[in-house]
């Protein structure tokens, strides 16, 4: 059944330059005090209002009790004030007042009392409003459906659309845009990518095609669901962009793996002319796509846009800053730019934390917690997640297991699937497999595949085929597309030599269609990104890089280096499995830097994949051979290597 059952018209009307851009102009209200509503203003609501201008609610709401005739701009500056105070009791009691001076079925007052609740999170205030509006015109149901899908109840939006449709109320271009983004707004566990699909033509057959501001909402539904081909598609199809339509599509391209994508389309929105300027959307966007390539080169080329254009005290983009510097390895310049920021919210303090922990430094990502704690800062669920992912990578177990515990008993914090994967991740990595079982088995939320997959892997470093089976087996269940819980299964049965085992792991992924993720790395040399891809036959430099890493190769046994095969998932000879070893994309990319890079450079390469255990040997090795720092990031954290050692301990 179709959500809009008549096709929408064109809407004349006149908006306010008020907060919500939706709202009608102020109109004269239908109620008793309508001849009041156009005489001058008494002194008192005079007063009213600039008490309310100056922030004074309270005082406001004292000589509110000495007004009989409030008009509807003082009940109008009234209503945003409680908003801005955060105050639910005095919104309740401007509410109440409001109805007993007859503005209750003002629609102008009545979209500026729903979105004054939606904003203090009170969805069931905003739906006694609408409810008791006896003539709701379209700005008051877009209040309301921007309301439930703020408050992430989208599903309850498609069934009021078909109510306004069927009562005769046209939509217009903010009810698709609200309800659009009610299909990535809900916490139902059925995917409403079809629903959206099918908005999608219904804008394009009512002509709302050439609308910026449906089709840049259309980019980013699809973005959410991971549908970037039909984000693409949408985007390249647009008559018309701006800022928010260029950004919507880097950041699709950023959030879904494919960072060259956001680099390259950022470089097209630069030569644009037009209203196309990058804004601090656009910035934290690009600035997570160098990251992820660790492109630092590209990344401190924007560091010194973002100070031109005065973009510096946007706390979304310092905290992107930090974080692209501490995924490129560089921690020091991160915690520089942190400790220069005026003001700081909890997200600057998790993007610092989380910088300490994926550079291995896990005591002083506690440390800055306990400083933002300090601070009266109150830590959010991500905190958690990255202060224990911290623990998790450098060991700390019995820290972690405090802070898992404060979360309940001194933040009153409700613990969440997240918090748990950690905790599992935690025990496993440092052995203690059983003990990760036992907290699986004393959830009391269901276990998600984030926890089972923590446990799948620890069961990858310490080769426990028992465990393994039975979080693969859940694993399959769960999420039966995930090509890598099998090929994780397939490594740990390889390790044990269970040959057979193996086989019938590849069996299950071929008989599924599914293949194994093939490992790609990147590394920046003179500030142009190249990729590699493992035993890639295509690439230009192939035959240069095998020859060097063959050359190197024995050079290194000769001082003591033997490769590690057991990672080679093939029941092949030794040589053949060396052969393969030699061709993986993260030995590709530091062959690449030694013969492309300036002697003594710093080489610094992101991997898609875990780091393998020879890849980790070889580049202790190439460190002390070449005399070089070598970083290398791969899904869990950075290895820093150095004079044959690596910063990891190795312990990842």
């Amino acid at each position: 059944m179709w959500l809009f059952c008549q096709a929408p018209q064109t809407i004349q009307h006149s908006h306010s330059p008020l907060r919500r851009r939706h709202l009608p102009s102020r109109p004269q209200s239908h109620t008793r005090h309508s001849t009041s509503v156009a005489l001058r203003p008494s002194t008192t609501n005079h007063l009213i209002q600039t008490l309310c201008n100056k922030g004074h609610i309270k005082q406001a709401l004292q000589a509110l009790t000495q007004e009989p005739n409030p008009t509807q701009r003082t009940y109008e500056l009234l209503i945003l004030s409680c908003a801005i105070a955060n105050s639910l009791s005095d919104a309740i009691e401007v509410n109440q007042r409001l109805i007993d001076d007859g503005f209750d079925q003002d629609p102008f007052l009545a979209t500026k009392l729903i979105d004054m609740y939606s904003e203090l999170g009170s969805i069931e205030y905003a739906r006694k409003v609408f409810d008791e509006m006896p003539n709701r015109t379209i700005y008051v149901y877009n209040a309301f459906f921007q309301a439930l899908t703020l408050a992430n109840h989208g599903l309850d939006v498609f069934d009021l659309v078909y109510a306004m449709n069927t009562s005769g109320i046209k939509p217009d271009r903010f009810t698709y845009t609200y309800v659009l983004k009610a299909c990535v707004a809900s916490d139902s566990s059925v995917s409403l990518l079809p629903k959206g699909k099918e908005i999608h033509a219904h804008v394009l057959r009512h002509g709302f095609g050439v609308n910026v501001h449906i089709m840049t909402t259309l980019v980013d539904m699809y973005a959410r669901f991971g549908c970037v081909s039909k984000s693409g598609y949408v985007f390249n199809q647009m008559t018309s962009k701006n800022v928010v339509s260029w950004s919507a599509m880097i950041a699709c391209y950023a959030k879904n793996g494919r960072p060259f994508d956001a680099l390259r389309l950022f470089g097209e929105m630069m030569l644009e002319v037009d209203d196309s300027t990058p804004n601090s959307v656009t910035m934290v966007s690009v600035l997570q796509a160098c990251g992820a390539l660790g492109a630092i080169e590209q990344g401190k080329l924007l560091h010194g846009y973002i100070l031109r254009r005065g973009l510096d005290s946007v706390l979304p983009v310092l905290a992107s800053l930090i974080t692209m510097y501490a995924r490129c390895g560089d921690l020091e310049v991160g915690r520089r730019v942190f400790d220069q920021m005026a003001r700081r919210d909890v997200v600057s303090w998790n993007a610092m934390i989380s910088s300490y922990g994926m550079n291995g430094f896990g005591e002083k990502a506690i440390e800055v917690y306990n400083e933002m704690v300090s601070n009266k800062i109150a830590p959010s669920p991500i905190t958690f997640v990255s202060v224990l992912g911290a623990c998790s990578h450098s060991g700390l177990v019995d820290e972690g297991k405090n802070l898992f515990e404060s979360i309940t008993r001194d933040h009153n914090m409700r613990l969440t699937v997240e918090h748990y994967a950690c905790m599992v991740d935690l025990l496993g990595r440092a052995n203690r497999l059983h003990e990760a079982a036992k907290i699986i088995q004393d959830m009391r939320i269901e276990p998600g595949p984030k926890v089972w997959g923590s446990l799948l892997g620890s069961c990858r470093i310490h080769c426990n085929v028992e465990l393994a089976e039975r979080a693969s087996k859940r694993l399959f269940e769960l999420e039966p597309t995930n090509a890598g819980n099998y090929v994780l299964l397939a490594e740990i049965y390889a390790e044990a030599r269970l040959w057979e085992e193996v086989v019938k792991v590849k069996k299950l992924l071929q008989t599924q269609g599914l293949q194994k993720k093939p490992g790609c790395s990147w590394i920046e040399v003179k500030k142009k990104i190249y990729s590699f891809e493992s035993v890639d036959e295509f690439n230009p430099h192939i035959e240069q890089l095998h020859a060097f890493l063959l050359k190197l190769s024995m050079e290194m046994k000769e001082y003591g280096y033997r490769p590690k095969t057991k990672v080679v998932l093939y029941d092949v000879d030794e040589e053949e499995k060396e052969r393969i070893l030699l061709g993986h994309s993260e030995k590709l990319a530091v062959a690449f830097g030694l013969i492309n890079s300036s002697k003594g450079e710093t080489i610094r390469i992101t991997k898609n994949l875990r780091l393998c255990e020879d890849c980790h040997s070889v580049t202790k090795f190439v460190s002390t051979f070449a005399n070089r720092e070598i970083l290398v990031r791969d899904v869990n954290r950075i290895h820093r290597f150095r004079d044959g050692v690596c910063s990891c301990g190795d312990y990842w």
